[in-house]
């Protein structure tokens, strides 16, 4: 029994630090202005497989470089990964920087340079496979599946103690009373021997006899 429970209590370890993971890489990490976003095409292969996360953070427009990685607003829909092949001036206002992007796996360059309003950002770094998970999640079927296992594992975290229970009664160490009543005992014995009075010696009183009392 405590083999299994110590199984169960490994396994159930293991799922929820899997679970925690997952949220810190799909949520937790936008608390430090990293936005992951999922790749849907392959127009950025092999850098970035379909079905990748990339994360992504807020750059200034003029620290970009050509060879970045930028995710920015094709439309009020869309949004696209590609690399900056060419940073050149805005034609109506000098000031502003455009930035023409190429897919890596696309033959030809994007067709209109993107302007930097609709920059969100510099890929930082990807995970492969993990944005079909994030992709799945954002539907209401995943949605409602991944509420229903965050549900099932915290019942099963608490489980081993509704199943098994604790054992809380406290154990008396045996050497620490054995030594407290042998010394006990010990001290009793010294004291009773020290205590007894000797008896007086009695004989030689009796044996000495009176002297005769003279008279006048």
């Amino acid at each position: 029994m405590k083999a299994f429970e110590k199984g169960f209590n490994i396994v159930t370890s293991t799922l929820l630090a899997a679970v925690v993971i997952l949220a810190i890489l799909l949520a937790g990490i936008r608390l430090f202005g990293i936005h992951p976003y999922t790749v849907l095409s392959g127009s950025m292969e092999p850098a970035y497989h379909v079905g990748s996360l990339v994360y992504v953070v807020k750059a200034d427009p003029e620290d970009l470089k050509v060879g970045d990685d930028i995710t920015y607003m094709l439309n009020s829909s869309t949004v696209v990964t590609h690399r900056i092949v060419e940073i050149l001036p805005d034609e109506d206002d000098p000031t502003v920087l455009r930035f023409r992007t190429k897919g890596i796996a696309n033959n030809t360059e994007d067709g209109t340079p993107v302007h930097e309003n609709n920059v969100i950002g510099k890929v930082i770094f990807t995970i492969p496979a993990l944005g079909y998970f994030a992709h799945f999640v954002q539907t209401p079927p995943g949605l409602y599946i991944a509420i229903a296992f965050a549900v099932v594992l915290l019942v099963l975290v608490f489980l081993p103690d509704l199943l098994f229970g604790k054992d809380d009664t406290p154990k008396a160490p045996a050497d620490a009373s054995g030594d407290a009543s042998g010394k006990a005992r010990g001290d009793q014995n010294t004291d009773g021997a020290t205590d007894t009075p000797t008896p007086p010696d009695t004989e030689g009183a009796a044996d000495t006899p009176t002297p005769p009392e003279d008279k006048p």
